[in-house]
């Protein structure tokens, strides 16, 4: 796991039960990225923690200062481990997270966090034209569900869609696995 990260992005309280954004099945995908948090920490790899923040003032959620803008406790970040603030889905946009990967000389990124379709997937497209090696941890993100044309789609539908898609082409955005095949590597 030499020039290794993890990158946990948007696990905020705005996305757990009673939050302004509640996810499907977000406390699941959270305990998942707590244990490969642990494994990460156990191993003295680098961690970064991408937090979004909403700064408009008719902000549905995310709002500055407020609880459900905070990184939830399952994955709170300890002294030393890089905080990102980002104001845009894609985490490299408008922030130093490129410049600091670079300065660690970080090759590879274990991507995990919120929401599947939207931050995750435009902070994985963006790693992969920056040359990252990324793996996208299947059962460490979550999404809600999304409506089109009148019909629902399953959150559980666009996980597997968006999983499918990295995974396409020969993994050309991300090798996608689930947290039990990382820890037991």
């Amino acid at each position: 796991m030499n020039n290794t990260a993890l990158l946990i992005i948007d696990v905020q309280n705005d996305y757990f039960p009673k939050g302004k954004m509640e996810l499907v099945n977000a406390e699941k995908a959270g305990e998942n990225i707590q244990q490969i948090l642990t494994y990460f920490r156990s191993h003295q790899l680098p961690v970064i923690h991408i937090q979004h923040i909403d700064p408009t003032p008719n902000a549905s959620f995310f709002m500055i200062d407020t609880l459900g803008a905070e990184i939830n406790t399952l994955v709170s970040p300890k002294e030393g481990e890089k905080v990102i603030t980002k104001y845009y889905p894609n985490s490299f946009r408008e922030t130093d997270l490129l410049e600091y990967l670079k300065s660690k000389g970080i090759k590879k990124l274990i991507i995990t966090g919120m929401m599947t379709d939207v931050c995750v997937d435009s902070t994985v497209r963006a790693a992969m034209d920056f040359n990252f090696s990324n793996t996208v941890i299947g059962d460490a993100v979550a999404t809600r569900d999304r409506e089109l044309h009148g019909k629902i789609i399953k959150a559980e539908d666009i996980n597997q869609s968006y999983l499918a898609g990295m995974a396409a082409l020969n993994n050309l955005y991300a090798e996608v696995i689930m947290t039990k095949q990382l820890i037991d590597k």
